[in-house]
């Protein structure tokens, strides 16, 4: 092997206690790969007073090594009101970063690659929403966070798979429009007893998972515990042993300490939550988030180093959009 020139020696020094959080996870012939970039980063952020916001689903060595801030959408949602920094990069998807810039309009914030989008957020559009209220007028709209700013715009409140099921009994209403996931939608009328309206959006990764991909997780790991999202449809929730948010399945498994755990989501969610649980194994049926895995070390170095690509969301969507944002996260 050539020996390392002194600048690589010198990065790889630097980050040597980051590799420490990730080791089990990356190979040592790989972190020389990820280090240069971290270290680049790391400088960056102090440079620009910057702050990364992570989702669960990024990989372990963004998760781990440069975020800031990590969590689920309603965890960053309401982490983003308190940073203090001047520029926030959002590693996760567009309407995440959407998010943040509504609760933060006085920040620059980055989206490190547009293309980063979601599949739930292109199911519907703010003229839906429109045609829904007039169809059953008089009815709330909760609309998940996973849409755009201009959907968020129509609708009287927002709301995250982690605090769903409050935020409709906390209308106290017996019928709500609940857009887009469907079987977001239907879980929570299952917990509610609400009458949902729904609309039929679907996540391209949780829609996967099946009842039957449950059974044969149980018949070939003997005693696993299967944990799943609620944006899995009802019949896969029906066969899990706990349902919830990414935040809520993480909880569960540093609380309850099972042996072996499945996560039904998104993949890099069990590889992170594994290097916080080290002594559960994790069986991992790898389904991915093709917009997630847009988001890399190096564009959030480029973002960084160029400040792009920054969020502008029109004053006249941001407003209405804020208010909903804003009433979701005084549920508590």
């Amino acid at each position: 092997m050539a020996p390392l020139d002194q600048n690589m020696a010198d990065v790889l020094e630097r980050t040597a206690p980051l590799y420490e959080r990730v080791r089990r996870m990356i190979p040592p012939i790989e972190w020389p790969g990820f280090a240069e970039d971290i270290d680049a980063i790391l400088t960056l952020k102090r440079e620009r007073r910057a702050v990364i916001l992570a989702h669960n689903y990024q990989t372990p060595e963004i998760f781990n090594c440069v975020a800031d801030v990590v969590g689920d959408s309603l965890t960053l949602a309401r982490k983003a009101m308190e940073v203090e920094a001047e520029v926030i990069v959002l590693a996760g998807v567009h309407f995440m970063a959407e998010t943040a810039k509504l609760l933060n309009p006085s920040r620059t914030v980055l989206i490190p690659d547009l293309r980063a989008g979601c599949s739930l957020a292109e199911s519907i559009t703010a003229a839906d929403v429109r045609l829904m209220r007039a169809r059953y007028p008089g009815v709330p709209v909760v609309t998940y966070v996973n849409t755009s700013a201009a959907v968020k715009a129509e609708s009287d409140i927002c709301c995250t798979s982690g605090n769903a099921r409050k935020v409709v009994e906390s209308l106290g209403v017996p019928r709500v429009i609940m857009l887009p996931d469907e079987y977001l939608a239907q879980n929570v009328q299952r917990e509610t007893g609400v009458e949902i309206i729904a609309w039929a959006g679907h996540c391209e990764v949780h829609e996967r998972f099946t009842p039957e991909d449950v059974r044969t997780l149980r018949a070939e790991n003997p005693g696993v515990v299967v944990l799943a999202h609620p944006e899995c449809p009802p019949a896969v929730v029906a066969e899990a042993d706990f349902a919830g948010s990414t935040a809520a399945m993480s909880d569960y498994v540093t609380a309850q300490r099972p042996a072996r755990v499945v996560l039904l989501t998104e993949c890099s969610m069990s590889d992170n939550v594994a290097l916080q649980n080290p002594a559960t194994s994790f069986v991992r049926p790898c389904n991915l988030c093709p917009h997630m895995k847009r988001i890399t070390l190096g564009n959030i170095r480029t973002a960084l180093a160029e400040m792009r690509h920054e969020v502008v969301i029109d004053p006249a969507v941001a407003g209405p959009a804020r208010r909903a944002v804003e009433r979701m996260l005084e549920v508590r």
